[in-house]
């Protein structure tokens, strides 16, 4: 799965987090969202914990497929 990075990084602003927060709150490595901002597929899984610790749906933050 990959995610919308532009969403990601909004959704990121509109909680008033960085990396760092979010890594803590969505307890996961710092590397992990760093990977996931660069643009890695992640597992279900780890995009589900990014978006409960965003306050957002999964789709919100989800990319497109065409």
């Amino acid at each position: 799965m990959k995610v919308n990075r532009n969403k990601l990084r909004l959704a990121m602003a509109r909680a008033c987090m960085n990396t760092i927060d979010l890594s803590v709150k969505a307890e996961m490595p710092v590397q992990t969202i760093n990977g996931v901002l660069r643009g890695r597929s992640i597992r279900p899984a780890t995009l589900g914990r990014i978006a409960k610790a965003l306050g957002v749906d999964v789709t919100d933050i989800l990319e497109k497929e065409e």
